[in-house]
Order: structure tokens, then sequence, then C-alpha cells
């Protein structure tokens, strides 16, 4: 099953606005899961995706602003078993 999220043109704002609460939603799952467990295996897992989440962040908002005016942005969730 596939879900188109996002498919569109935005300007550089809100192509960074969009992108930062899909990564923010991201953070926030990874969050929860670490005050609901006490595996430190499961805790070192999800800081470290936070951690990763947190630089792509950085790193796509350097790219938007390097970009101009309009960007293009797909985001496709693939579902499968």
């Amino acid at each position: 099953m596939n879900i188109q999220l996002i498919q569109g043109h935005f300007n550089a704002k809100d192509a960074i606005g969009i992108i930062t609460n899909m990564i923010h939603v991201k953070v926030k799952y990874h969050e929860n899961k670490i005050s609901h467990t006490s595996n430190e295996e499961d805790i070192k897992f999800c800081e470290t995706k936070i951690k990763q989440l947190q630089k792509d962040l950085f790193e796509i908002r350097r790219f938007v602003e390097a970009c101009g005016e309009n960007i293009n942005i797909q985001s496709e969730i693939l579902i499968s078993n």
C-alpha cells in the first residue's frame, strides 16, 4: 500500500516548515519510546536516531535555503509486510 503524503512546489519558508514538522514528529516518537522503556539498548538506539534526525534537519535547512525560491517536495509512504 502506498500513501502520497506530500507532493508539490513550495516556497523555501513553507518547505522548511513542512520538513521541520515532519522531523519533529519522528523525534517525539523516539522521545516517547525512551520515556516508556528501561531497555538500555533501545534507549541508545532512539538517542542515535534523534541525533541523526537533528543533523538531517540542519543539512536540509541549509540545502533548501541555498536552493532559492521554490522547492519541490515529494514524500510517499510505502507499507508492506
